[in-house]
């Protein structure tokens, strides 16, 4: 098969996604790659250093840069087409979905090319911008030949707004932009980690903590990410045992931070799946989440991970009470590290990806079968 595999993302859990399936794709018997990536992306480097057939495209790295580069907008859509014609691409595969998408994969399908995105949300998240997207998601739907999810929650939304759309369910992997960090020395009880938004639930956490410090006063949190933590849970930082970073971090930094901790918490009040939980899995850091959305496929409750019964300041408390029993927390490292083997192996992920896909490119099944 002769993959395509789009990604204009600048930064972040896309761009190291996108990277790790670039990784893993090549390594599939039969498969032969080509990169669609944007000249401005963090990981740019990263991409050439494959050395995969790859197009930089100019993107943009600035809300000025997106306005006056959406001007580009039908050039980028030849050039893709073109680059998939002369690749002689069986399949354009999006690793995630950019505010350009819909303006560009009609073209793909206007030129006869299969397009299957990975659709990572199926609504935006509270909180979150929202500009134009069910027109955006209903246009690459329109465009494509099938759709792969990553949690049956985005799967039940696509199918009732697609129901015709082959669709092909596969748990998020665990892209690790570093080698794991076995056997580091935890510093924190819990990790909470990522971009600061108000769905995260820090203020769940910050009031769950504060009930789990009455019962448990050696308890300890650190609260690590990019944004207002201060605005999102007012007074979390003056609680005792209380640890709080308003930074960003870098990706090779990701997996010793999350070393650090003896369990991740994730408050979340809504969730189409959760991205830092691969990767705590697979560091072998088990993970405490609210029964929301995808993370109740994601924690295997009692094998890797705990969920609390419900998204409540209590049940999250309750929940992380029983982490810091060391017996649970052993066990549950134990299963967090043999299903984060399985997360991390991207070779194994993208054959996956690739069997379920096949059955949509007559062409690619036409040939396999001869």
């Amino acid at each position: 098969m002769r993959v395509l595999l789009w990604y204009w993302g600048r930064r972040g859990g896309g761009a190291q996604f996108a990277l790790s399936l670039a990784r893993g794709l090549p390594a599939v018997p039969g498969t032969a790659v080509a990169l669609s990536i944007s000249r401005e992306g963090d990981l740019a480097a990263d991409f050439a250093a494959l050395g995969l057939p790859c197009d930089a495209v100019p993107t943009y790295s600035s809300a000025a840069g997106f306005v006056l580069g959406t001007a580009r907008v039908p050039w980028l859509a030849r050039r893709l087409v073109r680059q998939a014609r002369d690749f002689r691409a069986d399949l354009v595969l999006s690793a995630m979905p950019h505010l350009w998408t819909p303006l560009v994969a009609p073209a793909l399908a206007r030129a006869g090319i299969p397009y299957v995105p990975i659709l990572h949300d199926a609504a935006p998240h509270p909180g979150d911008p929202a500009l134009l997207w069910d027109w955006r998601l209903r246009r690459d739907l329109d465009a494509a030949r099938g759709a792969v999810v990553l949690s049956a929650a985005v799967e039940g939304v696509i199918r009732r707004l697609a129901p015709a759309l082959p669709l092909f369910r596969q748990p998020l992997g665990a892209h690790l932009p570093g080698p794991v960090p076995l056997g580091a020395t935890a510093t924190h009880d819990f990790l909470f980690f990522g971009r600061v938004r108000a769905y995260k639930g820090l203020d769940l956490l910050r009031d769950a903590f504060a009930l789990l410090h009455r019962t448990h006063p050696a308890a300890t949190l650190r609260v690590v990410g990019e944004g207002d933590i201060e605005r999102a849970a007012p007074g979390l930082g003056a609680l005792p045992g209380v640890t709080v970073e308003p930074r960003w971090v870098a990706d090779a930094a990701i997996p010793p931070l999350v070393a650090t901790a003896r369990a991740v918490v994730l408050p979340y009040r809504e969730a189409s799946q959760s991205g830092v939980l691969p990767i705590a899995l697979a560091c072998g850091v088990p993970v405490v989440a609210t029964p929301v959305g995808g993370l109740s496929e994601q924690v295997a409750d009692g094998e890797a991970g705990l969920l609390a019964e419900a998204v409540t300041p209590e049940a999250l408390a309750a929940a992380m009470a029983r982490m810091l029993d060391p017996a649970t927390r052993s066990r549950l490292a134990r299963g967090a590290l043999l299903r984060g083997a399985g997360l991390s192996d991207w070779p194994a992920q993208a054959e996956t990806l690739l069997e379920g896909v096949r059955p949509w490119l007559p062409a690619v099944t036409k040939r396999s079968g001869e």
